[in-house]
């Protein structure tokens, strides 16, 4: 039996179930229990996504599946039943972004750095910002999805961990002091980057920016938020401007090594590493702002220092990482002269 292979004629059959015992009887018989984050829609009415898509196993493969054996979530029964072509919605909203908090943390900052209400003309302004957003799939939002509500509640969550505010703190996250600590140490910046994605909302820009780079949110930190780090790696992928870049640093005699540790794909792997080498964008979108991008403003690098320069902020140059393996390189060199020495010493008497 491969899980989640249910086809959508089983679906009916198990709603079928459920409407003829009832949702109580129908899920203490399965021994599911009543759905926490999706629910499945048809014909008006909600059915439980998990108990569903488990049940309905029964009709396609002999049994159905148990509880234990798969999820509610987006990754087994919610993506089953959608791709069986049945709509299912979120039973709670998703958790705040980097982009919505920093979005809400400068909000408070121009605030005095205290909360505001739900009924205040700023927060409803920043609701409807942050439902435009594409960062959430429509799938994952309920009808309170980033309301007024919910948006105030969050100013509170960072201005009630801000270091000066003497009382309780409200019910946040670590990303809330995360951000608000960013805001503190770089409030120039933190604004500059707020900004942006703001005016990448209200002109369409980032509302259309598919988010299909799974290591924006694996490996790489993202001080800019994840709209924003996903349109810096599209203009390090643009293929043009790499290209232009490769030539130019040909045309000057130079290689195609690496600019932070000199590593030269050609040199290695021969003809099939000849011409590769990966083009970074030196300076963050923040920094540059929308206008065209210069050639002298990208470096080639190796993969390996691509990923070790966007996996922790602030982001160090290829000229800065370059000192820093320079350093490591002659650390490691030492090493086994400071060993080869200890073991030419004549050794203790003492046990």
């Amino acid at each position: 039996m491969r899980k989640g292979a249910i086809t959508r004629d089983a679906v009916l059959k198990a709603i079928a179930e459920y409407e003829q015992l009832g949702r109580s009887e129908f899920l203490a018989k399965h021994n599911f229990c009543e759905a926490r984050s999706y629910v499945l829609l048809h014909e008006g009415r909600e059915y439980d996504s998990k108990a569903i898509a488990g049940v309905a196993h029964k009709w396609d493969h002999g049994r159905a599946l148990l509880p234990e054996e798969f999820s509610g979530g987006k990754d087994h029964a919610a993506a089953w039943l959608k791709r069986a072509g049945f709509h299912v919605k979120s039973v709670k909203n998703p958790d705040w972004a980097r982009d919505e908090i920093i979005l809400a943390c400068h909000l408070v900052m121009t605030n005095g750095w205290k909360g505001l209400d739900a009924n205040d003309p700023r927060v409803i302004e920043l609701s409807g910002l942050l439902q435009l957003l594409p960062i959430h799939a429509e799938a994952d939002r309920n009808e309170k999805f980033r309301n007024p509500n919910g948006a105030a509640r969050k100013t509170f969550d960072i201005a009630t961990r801000h270091p000066d505010y003497r009382g309780k703190p409200t019910k946040g996250g670590a990303l809330d002091v995360e951000v608000l600590h960013e805001f503190l140490a770089r409030p120039a910046e933190m604004t500059e980057v707020a900004q942006l994605i703001r005016q990448g909302i209200t002109a369409g820009d980032l509302q259309a920016l598919p988010l299909d780079d799974d290591e924006v949110l694996d490996d790489y930190s993202v001080p800019e938020g994840r709209l924003l780090m996903s349109r810096h790696k599209r203009r390090e992928r643009n293929k043009g401007l790499r290209k232009k870049k490769i030539a130019a640093v040909l045309k000057k005699g130079g290689t195609l090594a690496c600019e932070a540790c000199g590593f030269d794909f050609e040199g290695v792997y021969g003809d099939r590493g000849s011409g590769y080498i990966e083009c970074h964008h030196v300076v963050p979108l923040h920094e540059a702002g929308e206008g065209r991008t210069k050639l002298s403003d990208l470096a080639l690098i190796c993969a390996n220092c691509h990923r070790m320069i966007h996996r922790c902020a602030p982001w160090p140059t290829p000229r800065e990482l370059r000192t820093l393996i320079e350093s490591r390189r002659g650390a490691v060199a030492h090493i086994p002269a400071q060993r080869n020495a200890e073991a030419t010493e004549p050794a203790s008497d003492q046990a």
